[in-house]
């Protein structure tokens, strides 16, 4: 990591020049402007991710962010704050870096291959009871995208609170591809419709992974790609909503995505022919989805009304 002023590879020894607390680098995780982020192991062997740069005021604002987040009432929304401090290399330069949890999980890509449609759904409605608590709370993930998130025990994880920007200023960091500013469907201002364009950007690229670019007319390159999709078929109108500014809150998206679950988990059941033709696999999955459609839809519901 020469090009950030710090040389770290597996096997260095961070030490905290102010509490003494020492980590073993083990691999990189990620890097970006802000700073690099390693998988680590404190002194009892635990792992954990330790991110390290060179602009303290700005490690320090992802350290406040991890520090609310604790603080949102009845979810966990990203990783844990653990700890804070300076450290001092052999040439005795210093580097501000932070520790935070270290989440395990699969790729929300990896996770949902194989899986029926209702899983985007399902994936989706559970990051939008997320992001209504965050909005709560008055902010803006602002950096939404398939990589800052990651599949727990089926349960949808925030991991990178980098670009997570307070309601009314400028989004700071961001990823183009799930930029309403990039596509020309509105400004770089956060609020919750920022997010929920970056949601609907997250669905839409599980029907292309490979992503796409915008084209000379933006607005009917992402036309094009909903309506030739299967795999969004039911989620058409919600998203063609969203792009049209009608959901302002959360709240209100995850509203329309748990009618449109229900109205699948209610419809008639495929024909005989069709049932023998799917495999053990699927009919285990279907229950799955069923209960869990229940869990996520009553709850949905419930905190929409309330």
């Amino acid at each position: 990591m020469k090009k950030q002023g710090f040389n770290l590879y597996p096997g260095c020894y961070v030490r905290g020049k102010w509490s003494g607390h020492g980590y073993i680098i083990e691999k990189e995780l990620g890097s970006g402007a802000c700073g690099t982020v390693f998988l680590s192991r404190n002194a009892k062997g635990e792992k954990c991710a330790l991110k390290i740069g060179s602009d303290s005021s700005r490690l320090m604002l992802e350290v406040n962010m991890l520090k609310k987040f604790g603080k949102v009432q009845g979810v966990k929304l990203g990783p844990s704050f653990v700890d804070v401090d300076d450290w001092v290399d052999p040439s005795r330069q210093t580097f501000p870096f932070y520790v935070m949890e270290y989440i395990e999980g699969t790729a929300l890509r990896s996770f949902l291959k194989g899986k029926s449609r209702e899983w985007v759904g399902i994936c989706a409605l559970q990051l939008l009871s997320d992001l209504e608590h965050l909005h709560r709370a008055g902010y803006a993930f602002g950096d939404l995208k398939t990589d800052n998130l990651l599949m727990v025990d089926s349960r949808i994880r925030l991991i990178d609170v980098g670009g997570v920007t307070q309601f009314g200023r400028a989004i700071k960091e961001y990823t183009e591809f799930y930029d309403r500013g990039y596509w020309g469907m509105g400004s770089r201002k956060a609020d919750p419709s920022y997010d929920l364009f970056a949601v609907s950007m997250i669905m839409l690229e599980m029907a292309y992974p490979g992503r796409f670019e915008k084209g000379v007319k933006p607005s009917r390159t992402l036309m094009n790609k909903l309506t030739a999709s299967t795999l969004l078929k039911p989620y058409q109108k919600m998203i063609i909503q969203c792009w049209e500014g009608k959901y302002l809150h959360a709240s209100e998206m995850k509203h329309s995505l748990s009618l449109v679950l229900m109205k699948r988990t209610m419809s008639p059941p495929p024909s005989r022919r069709k049932k023998r033709q799917q495999q053990g696999s699927e009919k285990v999955e279907l229950v799955t989805f069923s209960i869990l459609s229940v869990l996520f839809l009553g709850v949905s519901i419930f905190s929409f009304w309330i």
